[in-house]
C-alpha cells in the first residue's frame, strides 16, 4: 500500500468512527493535521500521532526515520496557521517548532510512550522536529 492511500484509508477510518483508527494506529492519539502546500499552495491533510501537554498537541516530524523532513512540517513552517481534527471537532491552531531542552523532554515523554519514536531517532542524523499546536486566540 502507497503512502497516499495509507494516508486515505487511515483519514476515512478515522471521521467514520470520530478520531479512533484500528491497525498501525490502534491506541495511538492521532489527529488529521491540514496543511497547505508551501510550493503548491494545495490543501493536505496528513494523520499524525501527538502528545497532549496541558492546552498544547505537540507532534512530531519523524517521518518514521528517513532522512529528511515530513511535507506536512515543511508546509507548516512556510504557513504556521493550521486546522487540525481531533476526535470529532476541528480546531484551528498555530503551529510552533520547539527547541532545545523543552524539545528533548518532550520527545524523551513521547518515547516513553510510543517506544518506536526511539527507534526512529536512531535511524536518523537529523533532529526531529518537535512541533507545538496551539489554539489561536
Amino acid at each position: 500500500m502507497s503512502a497516499s492511500d495509507f494516508n486515505a484509508h487511515t483519514i476515512a477510518e478515522f471521521r467514520k468512527n470520530k478520531g479512533k483508527v484500528g491497525g498501525y494506529f490502534t491506541g495511538a492519539p492521532l489527529l488529521l493535521l491540514h496543511t497547505v502546500g508551501k510550493k503548491s499552495g494545495k490543501a493536505h491533510v496528513t494523520p499524525v500521532m501527538y502528545l497532549k501537554d496541558g492546552d498544547r498537541y505537540i507532534v512530531f516530524g519523524s517521518k518514521a526515520g528517513h532522512d529528511f523532513h515530513p511535507h506536512w512540517f515543511l508546509n507548516l513552517k512556510a504557513s504556521p496557521n493550521v486546522k487540525a481534527e481531533i476526535g470529532e471537532e476541528t480546531l484551528d491552531l498555530h503551529a510552533e517548532e520547539i527547541t532545545g531542552a523543552e524539545r528533548d523532554a518532550l520527545y524523551k515523554r513521547q518515547v516513553a510512550a510510543f517506544p518506536t519514536f526511539g527507534e526512529y531517532e536512531l535511524k536518523t542524523k537529523r533532529k526531529i522536529p518537535v512541533i507545538a499546536l496551539t489554539r489561536k486566540k
